[in-house]
């Protein structure tokens, strides 16, 4: 029989079931559940549910909103299923796509799929119940037996009936009172109710419109000339008439701003019936005109990129555009959107991180207006559930944002752009799902039959791998856009640069000259170093003592501003020592320089310059990367310091210089991908001077003055570096010949650790040759968790690639079933980066 045919009788009997009454649904529930539970469907609720929507289940005493993932009539064996309690949605949150996105992420980066529900679903469309505590009638008023704590609930209880648990926090001035509530509900002085609550609010907007009387023109005219009091009410009037005309509707909020009146006098026009006032629902999200407006025309070898792209797209899903700095690629990515828009298509633009996405939109609206929306981390639950709705239903057709925007639930997504591919941005690291972003997308591509255009000035080993062998389409852009030249390249060796106290220095000549020419010339510069804070660590002069985090093993980054040492692992902040703990001593040295240290020091070395910093500490709020981008676009800020924020596919047209402070921290740390890393960074960086006219200049200033790499930047020669990697990695077996599963045990007690990575090792016999480890990390402590390490390096091989996931995660549920280590955390990372 085919699978047509097979669907049909499938559907036929799905039909049946649900007018005879048994009817079972497997539901998803945003719970790192091993599987998914499943349901029965009562009769009454049978012909409400559907694929993808929202239904309340109880799952041991709590309530969840779970997505229906499949409707059966098969009854479990192994249990009785419960019912479902109420049916939320009227029509799908999800469509079957999403779906089945959800089980290949679950699938692939072994997780469940209700971690993958809990990192798609905004918050307030995930609802979970509140417990309420119900007064029991039949206890009576005899509280002799309780204590005072017990006593104050009760009667609280008695006279309301219902608490809530913020209330009876409230009552206790306490936030820990479950031992209190226990003790209550064992005592039958009441008993747990659960609720679910709806997070999602609607915004509500008073909008004001004309009695209908005053349509016709010749009463409303009779009624301005004869307006005889209320001056202030006439200026509402109006002001009513120039917004209604300019903008088609009106505000109550935009009516008594521009009228400059109060709600008082507003309130006589409406009770004199001249002006009526209606609550409705309104967005939050800013609107613009839906216009498509794409002016601009490509250089000869974007045009030819361009017809390049679209040719490929042809023949393969996926293209990758590996263009150089400042080539152009956003102008072929916007020509691409149009095409896209035009078809009736939705596109998808991700970036790996909030901080580029401010300058890119303002540019995506000037041609595409509100055809645009944003996602990011930044908007607030209620905004999420907006944008969600509104691409589910198709009103948004351009989609920008970070790696969370790939699991909205698009209608018909016919191409999803991945600019700066190569970022390790798109992975997701904590908590599960583990995903990457890029490589998701290509597979959620292939759902819709939509197109995935890579692109990147310095494209990952494993895209450029997959474009050499023919897997992707490769289009390559090697010029500049207008004038703009690459810009030259300094390297300065710091060996030759003295200070006094011996320590790394800062700013060598050359760059402090050519800081002084490009101020001269009324240019902007950047400044590079990849450490936030002050100084990196503080070290005893006398003993060598480095003081160090309580809780990880990692020394501790002074931070000026606050005053504070703090811990870049687990955030605690500690008071600035004076004194050594190992030899008394109240001298220390500070080692090493930050972006903190280095905005510092260009103010003092030029006073006259104005200067700002970009990395964690000081872009924060929602706005705070835009504000600043702005900013310095409109040249009110002469030198920018900044780590890797300032580094990622951001425009500025008069920098000139940029400057390089340590390129020895970004060559030297412990992992296969540091060439490739170090590479990225500094071509990226570079690629930020001379985007205009300007050839512009790189100083990067170094001790290892021979690493390989160093001359490939030099040379922007990324071919090469290519070339020089992929040897090595297939010498070492590493990716893209392979494919990688890092295991980390976490514990309080590193003995427990170890002993439960020797466990999973010692029960994958047939893996060994495979496994790398135990060892630990370099870092082998955060937050008071000792961490030990298992890596799987696999050929890439589909079927022992799953036969080794499936052995895996069995013998993870074997070494959890022991008691021993029931509290030891297994993290499985798939495709580390």
């Amino acid at each position: 029989m085919s699978a047509a045919a097979n669907k049909i009788n499938n559907s036929s009997d799905l039909f049946s079931q649900r007018q005879t009454g048994v009817l079972f649904a497997e539901i998803i529930i945003p719970l790192a559940l091993p599987q998914n539970y499943t349901w029965l469907i009562p009769f009454h609720l049978q012909s409400s549910v559907q694929t993808g929507s929202r239904v309340e289940v109880q799952l041991r005493n709590k309530k969840y909103a779970g997505i229906i993932k499949t409707l059966h009539t098969n009854k479990p064996a192994a249990f009785e299923p419960k019912e479902i309690l109420n049916v939320l949605d009227t029509e799908p949150l999800v469509y079957p796509r999403q779906l089945q996105l959800w089980q290949w992420v679950a699938s692939y980066y072994m997780c469940s799929e209700g971690e993958v529900m809990h990192a798609a679903v905004p918050s307030n469309l995930k609802l979970s119940s509140e417990s309420i505590l119900l007064w029991n009638e039949e206890h009576g008023l005899d509280f002799s037996d309780l204590n005072d704590e017990e006593y104050l609930v009760a009667e609280a209880l008695e006279l309301k009936k219902e608490l809530r648990l913020s209330e009876v926090q409230q009552i206790l001035d306490a936030s820990h009172v479950y031992p209190v509530i226990k003790k209550l509900i064992d005592k039958k002085v009441c008993y747990v109710w659960e609720e679910l609550k709806d997070k999602y609010k609607p915004k509500t907007e008073t909008y004001i419109a004309l009695n209908p009387i005053y349509f016709n023109e010749d009463k409303l005219a009779d009624l301005l000339n004869n307006w005889s009091k209320a001056p202030k009410q006439l200026e509402l009037m109006l002001a009513y008439l120039h917004i209604i005309k300019s903008e088609g509707e009106v505000t109550q909020t935009a009516l008594l701003k521009k009228a400059n009146a109060s709600s008082a006098q507003l309130k006589g026009l409406i009770d004199k019936n001249i002006l009526i006032a209606e609550k409705k629902d309104a967005s939050r999200l800013p609107m613009l005109p839906r216009n498509v407006s794409v002016e601009f025309v490509l250089s000869p070898a974007q045009e030819e990129a361009l017809q390049k792209i679209e040719q490929t797209f042809i023949d393969k899903q996926v293209c990758l555009l590996h263009g150089i700095t400042s080539s152009g690629k956003t102008q072929l990515y916007v020509k691409l959107i149009e095409q896209y828009i035009k078809q009736g298509r939705q596109v998808l633009y991700m970036l790996p991180e909030i901080a580029l996405t401010a300058q890119i939109i303002r540019r995506l609206q000037k041609h595409f207006g509100g055809n645009i929306a944003i996602y990011h981390s930044k908007f607030n639950p209620n905004e999420r559930v907006e944008i969600w709705n509104k691409v589910k239903h198709g009103e948004v057709k351009v989609v920008l944002g970070a790696r969370s925007a790939l699991l909205l639930p698009f209608k018909d997504p016919g191409l999803i752009i991945v600019d700066e591919e190569h970022d390790t941005s798109y992975k997701q690291h904590d908590p599960a799902p583990r995903y990457n972003a890029r490589d998701t997308a290509i597979y959620y591509a292939s759902l819709f039959k939509a197109k995935v255009l890579l692109g990147s000035a310095t494209p990952s080993m494993e895209t450029y791998h997959n474009a050499q062998n023919n897997k992707y389409g490769l289009v390559e852009l090697n010029e500049r856009f207008g004038e703009g030249k690459l810009p030259d390249i300094e390297i300065v060796d710091l060996k030759t640069v003295v200070t006094k106290d011996k320590s790394k220095p800062m700013f060598s000549l050359q760059m402090k000259t050519a800081i002084e020419a490009s101020l001269h010339e009324k240019k902007q510069v950047i400044i590079f170093q990849n450490r936030r804070g002050y100084t990196p660590y503080m070290i005893c002069s006398v003993c060598g003592w480095i003081p160090q985090c309580q809780h990880c093993d990692v020394t501790l980054t002074y931070h000026k501003s606050k005053n504070k040492l703090s811990c870049h692992y687990c955030g605690t902040n500690y008071p600035v020592l004076q004194t050594c703990a190992a030899c008394g001593s109240h001298n220390f040295i500070q080692k090493n320089f930050g972006t903190e240290k280095i905005e510092e020091a260009i103010v003092e070395e030029f006073p006259s310059a104005r200067v700002a910093r970009m990395d964690y500490d000081s872009v924060k709020g929602k706005h705070d990367h835009d504000n600043l981008i702005k900013i310095f676009e409109q040249q009110r800020l002469d030198i920018l310091v900044g780590t890797q924020m300032v580094v990622k596919g951001l425009d500025f047209e008069h920098v000139n210089l940029v400057g390089i402070l340590d390129a020895d921290a970004l060559l030297s740390f412990t992992d296969f991908r540091v060439n490739e890393r170090a590479y990225q960074l500094m071509e990226q960086v570079s690629g930020r001077a001379g985007r205009k006219d300007d050839k512009g200049k790189v100083i990067i200033q170094v001790t290892n003055t021979n690493h390989p790499v160093l001359k490939f930047v030099q040379a922007h020669d990324y071919k090469a570096l290519y070339d020089f990697e992929i040897d090595n990695r297939k010498l070492f077996f590493y990716p893209p010949f392979s494919r990688l599963i890092h295991i980390t045990f976490r514990h309080r007690e590193t003995h427990l650790a170890e002993e439960a990575a020797n466990l999973l090792v010692q029960g994958l016999p047939t893996l060994h040759k495979y496994i790398t480890g135990p060892a630990e990390p370099v870092v082998n402590r955060v937050r008071n968790q000792y961490l030990w390490d298992v890596l799987f390096k696999l050929p890439k091989d589909a079927h022992l690639i799953n036969q080794c996931k499936m052995q895996l995660q069995q013998q993870v549920v074997i070494i959890q079933s022991n008691k021993r280590y029931r509290s030891v955390d297994i993290i499985i990372d798939v495709d580390p980066v």
